[in-house]
């Protein structure tokens, strides 16, 4: 590519960069709900007509959309595509992935230059409740689709520019929040209209066949650079594993697993032996589409940390060819709940992240808190008869720590698009609610040369009866965020009800909960993981987070060797504690990753051979038999490791086959 090509290029890249930021902003400013106007989770983008997003903002909404594959939506509308047309879907099955559940409801925008379709204007929100069986739409424990909401193929909001208004007021009654949906919606169509006009002025400004040529060329740019970057990372294949932590819907622990192959520029991620789909709203649709946004977060993230100029659009996650098997947590077969997807969604990422750090240990960050959940409130309007819903937080922990710095207090990487919602504009919206603490949390950082980012603690009241709260996507309370390159483990999440009374519970997860006037409830959400040697990092800097209320005085000396007393550095205990914890390591080194000792305990029963053994043993079921087939067993080797027995591969292919007998699992599917 010439010098003037690339030029061109970048200024075109600039130019859409621009129309999908200002589109973001007019979502922004005239948004209705709290979850859009502050926490920010909507999307804005330019589409091609393939599909392929070829401009996303880099600073407003969701910023990891590249992934979100449009084909499908654009397939189901078919040829009946007009100037003043505007398509509205929330369907995760007729997209094929675009849509990841039904919350989120997708408005999109032909645009066309004398009579000729040019490119779509993309835009979502993620709506405070689309109907279903609770407020908010969203809780583990639904286990179909249709509990979830209302379910909107693609179809058309307005033909030619008119609104079809019997529809409209079908979808908003059967939501609760309609007036406000209806507010979040207008704000999309606003952001429509601007990016249409925008795409014009382009027009008149490059000609139409210097746009059309452009929107490909900048896209095969992106994968250009992306595959370059991928071209350092050593051909091989990286392996790691983690698990869900379906315990608050009775299912335990969920595998997923990845095989990496870095091969010449491009990754293949092999999701084999991760587990099945589960009656519960975990599921994640990805269709196995090539670089799905929601499988390969971290790996943008790390293209755009190694090279931040890089063009940011679909062409980056070409490169990432994705397998998971039909019928897995991460492609489930059509009717399965999706609601808390984000949860795998996260876990993916963690996975990523660990397979790759093997292949680029200075690159990578330590595990984040792992947790991205929602906190959800609804509340009794007594005089009108109804409900009100609002977001009160989105509750996520510290990121990992890094190499060369300290992980982020109070968010993660991965989701740091998610602003949180000012104290004052949620009591006003919602007064019957006070925020009693809402604080970064001591001692939940893992420590190490880089600790982790520390987590959060928030509390709150609710002054009426029958207040509902529901919590997507809570992480981590059981195997901690793990820490890399002799870096410690973060802190795992804690949900106490109605702290420091008498009648104080530790309820872990939630799903539903339901309170009544005068309950409290705090949260702390995790650290992330620390990365390097404690020992390593300065006494200095110990102090600091100690003077900072971070980390507690007997915290630096058992994390850290540092003895600090009544708030100063007591430099010489320092020097010889460290010297005496150096001199017993024996010249060992330092473990490519911390798991903590929950996890430990765990692999060292249930190991790769025994995982394997179990996927081989259901995989002749269909998917519906295959996830019972799955629960029971990993019940039944549970209750075998609490007896003190040994389970070999052998054995649970015996205790399957038994199983099957007993309860009649055939290749129908019925039990």
């Amino acid at each position: 590519m010439s010098f003037s090509e690339k030029v061109e290029l970048e200024i075109l890249s600039n130019r859409f960069q621009a129309v999908v930021d200002e589109m973001a902003q007019v979502i922004f400013r005239t948004a209705h709900t709290v979850f859009v106007k502050e926490t920010q989770d909507y999307g804005s983008v330019l589409v091609s007509l393939g599909g392929e997003i070829f401009a996303a903002p880099r600073r407003y909404g969701v910023l990891n959309m590249m992934g979100m594959p449009m084909g499908a939506a654009i397939r189901c509308v078919g040829d009946d595509v007009r100037e003043g047309d505007i398509f509205i879907t929330n369907d995760p099955e007729a997209t094929e992935g675009m849509v990841t559940h039904l919350s989120d409801v997708f408005l999109w925008k032909p645009i066309f230059h004398e009579g000729e379709l040019v490119c779509y204007a993309w835009t979502f929100i993620h709506m405070s409740d689309v109907g279903g069986r609770v407020s908010g739409s969203i809780a583990p424990s639904s286990y179909e689709l249709v509990q979830e909401g209302i379910r909107v193929p693609p179809r058309k909001l307005y033909r030619e520019g008119v609104l079809d208004e019997e529809f409209l007021h079908m979808f908003l009654v059967n939501t609760r929040t309609g007036d406000q949906n209806w507010g979040d919606m207008k704000a999309l169509l606003a952001g429509l209209a601007t990016a249409e006009r925008r795409v014009k002025e382009l027009i008149a400004s490059f000609g139409r066949a210097k746009i059309r040529d452009g929107i490909p060329r900048v896209l095969d740019y992106a994968e250009t650079q992306a595959r370059r970057i991928i071209g350092r990372v050593p051909n091989g294949t990286y392996r790691y594993s983690d698990f869900m932590e379906a315990d608050m819907v009775g299912l335990g622990l969920l595998r997923v697993n990845l095989a990496m192959t870095v091969k010449d520029g491009e990754m293949l991620l092999d999701f084999t032996g991760t587990a099945p789909q589960v009656r519960a709203a975990l599921n994640l649709p990805t269709y196995s589409k090539t670089g799905h946004w929601m499988v390969i977060t971290a790996l943008t993230n790390w293209l755009c940390t190694i090279d931040p100029t890089i063009a940011y659009n679909a062409g980056l996650v070409r490169p990432f060819r994705i397998h998971a098997p039909k019928g897995s947590l991460l492609n489930p077969m059509p009717g399965a709940a999706y609601g808390a997807r984000y949860a795998t969604s996260h876990k993916v990422g963690d996975v990523t992240i660990g397979a790759l750090a093997q292949a680029v240990p200075n690159e990578l960050p330590a595990t984040d808190s792992g947790q991205g959940s929602i906190l959800l409130v609804s509340v009794p309007d007594f005089e009108r008869g109804t409900n009100k819903v609002s977001v009160i937080q989105p509750i996520v922990g510290g990121s990992g720590g890094r190499p060369g710095e300290d992980g982020v207090d109070g968010t993660m990487v991965m989701l740091n698009f998610l602003k949180n919602v000012p104290t004052e504009v949620l009591e006003r919206e919602m007064p019957e609610i006070l925020i009693r603490r809402y604080a970064l949390r001591p001692d939940s950082a893992g420590a190490g040369k880089y600790r982790g980012g520390t987590g959060i603690e928030i509390e709150f009241e609710t002054s009426v009866p029958y207040t509902t709260v529901t919590s997507r996507c809570m992480e981590r309370y059981i195997f901690p965020p793990a820490g890399r390159l002799g870096g410690l483990p973060g802190a795992t999440g804690y949900t106490m009800l109605n702290p420091g009374g008498n009648n104080a519970q530790d309820i872990g997860k939630i799903d539903v909960l339901h309170l009544d006037a005068g309950d409290r409830l705090l949260i702390g959400t995790q650290g992330g993981g620390g990365f390097g040697d404690p020992l390593e990092r300065p006494p200095a800097r110990v102090l600091e987070d100690v003077l900072n209320g971070l980390v507690r005085e007997e915290h630096a000396f058992r994390d850290y060797g540092v003895r600090i007393a009544n708030g100063a550095l007591d430099e010489a205990a320092t020097t010889a504690e460290r010297a005496r914890r150096r001199n017993a390591r024996n010249g060992n080194p330092l473990p490519e990753f911390t798991f903590g000792p929950a996890r430990d305990r765990h692999d060292a029963t249930w190991t790769n051979e025994l995982y394997e053994a179990l996927d081989q043993a259901i995989a002749p079921l269909p998917p519906l038999a295959r996830q019972l087939m799955y629960q029971r067993l990993s019940r039944e080797i549970e209750q075998r490791f609490a007896r003190g027995d040994k389970v070999t591969p052998a054995d649970i292919s015996v205790i399957a086959v038994a199983m099957a007998v007993s309860q009649r699992f055939g290749t129908s599917g019925t039990a």
